[in-house]
């Protein structure tokens, strides 16, 4: 948000929602309960990234491309994902089924909490939404992927579905806003961009169990360059 405002010389300000009280006192007394949100004037509201709304509200003359969006997104989902995998195929089925010690979730739940949200957040642009509901019904769906081998062939059909999906130029499905738990009302590439900061969130958790849990290497991580430009929370737990 804050990169499309500034590139486009749109003078702004920031309101941190993690420490700015009166902000957020702000947002509840206008009822606004879903962030990234940008405020025009007092008048116009439009929560979520959504340069289609965000240009002609703002008077830009200038024509919305996501082609380099999704070509880095498509980059680091290529990335992020191949990391996940030869995480998986370091783990035994005995160790998939442990439990992690940050929350009631075993090690198969988080190495597929990193693979099923992003396909959750790609195939948002057919069933139109990324809802509690659709997450209920993916781990449904997903309950029998539990050894190493299965989670791995499922991975890679996330990672190869999401790259020919951000690769297809299919601009309508991109821009299709859908209402998601993570973000509210968003488009489907910004969907992409906020899971894939979650799944590697999760990615590095899963490292630092892998090597003080476990004591277990990881074989060829990902890196801090492939770590680049996809923000997570300074708190690793």
């Amino acid at each position: 948000m804050e990169e499309f405002l500034s590139s486009n010389g749109v003078r702004y300000e920031h309101h941190d929602l993690a420490t700015d009280e009166p902000a957020v006192e702000y947002l509840r007394n206008r009822g606004i309960k879903s962030v990234p949100v940008t405020i025009i004037d007092e008048d116009t509201v439009i929560i979520g990234y959504y340069p289609k709304k965000l240009v002609p509200a703002l008077n830009l003359n200038i024509k919305v491309d996501l082609s380099s969006k999704t070509d880095w997104l498509a980059e680091k989902y290529n990335v992020i994902l191949q990391a996940t995998l030869r995480a998986t195929k370091q783990l035994t089925d005995a160790q998939l089924k442990e439990e992690v010690p940050w929350r009631p979730w075993s090690l198969r739940d988080v190495v597929l909490h990193i693979m099923s949200f992003p396909e959750l957040a790609w195939l948002s642009h057919k069933q139109g939404s990324m809802s509690s509901e659709d997450m209920a019904a993916s781990n449904k769906r997903l309950v029998d992927v539990n050894s190493s081998r299965e989670l791995f062939g499922y991975g890679e059909g996330v990672r190869v579905g999401i790259i020919e999906f951000l690769n297809s130029g299919n601009d309508t499905a991109f821009d299709r806003v859908v209402p998601a738990h993570y973000g509210g009302e968003v488009t489907v590439v910004e969907l992409l961009n906020i899971i894939l900061s979650h799944s590697t969130h999760h990615l590095k958790q899963l490292y630092h169990h892998m090597e003080t849990g476990l004591a277990i290497t990881p074989k060829d991580p990902a890196t801090e360059s492939d770590f680049e430009g996809i923000v997570t929370p300074a708190a690793l737990i």
